[in-house]
């Protein structure tokens, strides 16, 4: 039998219908839920026979991990996953992300949530991977852990020589003889790899890259960013780059 999770809140379990992410088995909703919000989600569980209950708030309470559920949880099965060469595929400039070594679900999902806002095509995880918690991961991601086009790559070897294949540029974020991002040319096809804060990126790919990226400073500070916090600076770096041809304001 597949694993099972349980996504909570709205913005998760909307998003999960939005991309068909993953099968949804089951629908609860609590008992004083009647909403448009919320028959609107209960018809779409419906029609792709979902089952749908209602129950007492305390019961979703413990259900739930969190408490910002919203009195609506999803049974749902394992995350659909694309295959690797195809992430990308149908853009003239594919912009692919590699997080690994995240140790921590809700850090992995905020990363996430910034890849994703930003524009990335497609994200590329290890075979186990914060995937797994699901529901901390979409709530943390703001859904966006559904969003996304994710592939998984058992070495992540494998990944840059197929990316490399394809003519795009491979990219490492370290602080160790770097450039600093706002001095390199990121509009081009791009696979960026971004490690956990612990143990960064493996010095195997790094000696693999075609560029390695630092995050400059405003002042000396020995510590380095969260890796959420410079996903995201590195992400919207790509993006102000690309935003003469590929985005509109707004």
């Amino acid at each position: 039998m597949s694993e099972q999770a349980i996504l909570e809140g709205y913005i998760s379990i909307e998003a999960a219908f939005a991309a068909r992410s993953r099968p949804i088995h089951a629908l609860i909703l609590a008992k004083d839920r009647w909403d448009a919000r919320a028959l609107r989600l209960e018809q779409a569980a419906r029609s792709i026979g979902a089952n749908v209950t209602r129950k007492e708030r305390a019961e979703i309470d413990a259900l739930a991990q969190g408490t910002t559920h919203g009195g609506v949880l999803a049974i749902v099965g394992e995350r659909r996953f694309a295959p690797l060469a195809e992430l990308g595929r149908d853009v003239a400039r594919p912009f692919i992300a590699m997080l690994d070594g995240i140790e921590d679900p809700f850090n992995f999902g905020s990363a996430v949530r910034s890849l994703y806002a930003a524009g990335v095509h497609g994200l590329v995880l290890r075979a186990r991977n914060w995937m797994s918690a699901a529901g901390t991961v979409a709530r943390a991601s703001a859904g966006a852990s559904e969003l996304i086009p994710v592939a998984v790559a058992d070495d992540p070897q494998q990944a840059v020589r197929l990316f490399r294949a394809r003519g795009l540029t491979i990219a490492c974020a370290t602080a160790k003889r770097a450039r600093p991002i706002y001095e390199a040319d990121l509009a081009g096809p791009l696979f960026l790899l971004i490690g956990g804060e612990k143990r960064g990126i493996h010095k195997s790919l790094l000696e693999q890259a075609d560029i390695r990226l630092r995050v400059p400073y405003g002042r000396a500070f020995p510590q380095a960013l969260d890796t959420a916090s410079a996903t995201a600076v590195l992400a919207f770096e790509v993006m102000r780059q690309r935003r003469p041809r590929d985005f509109k304001a707004g």
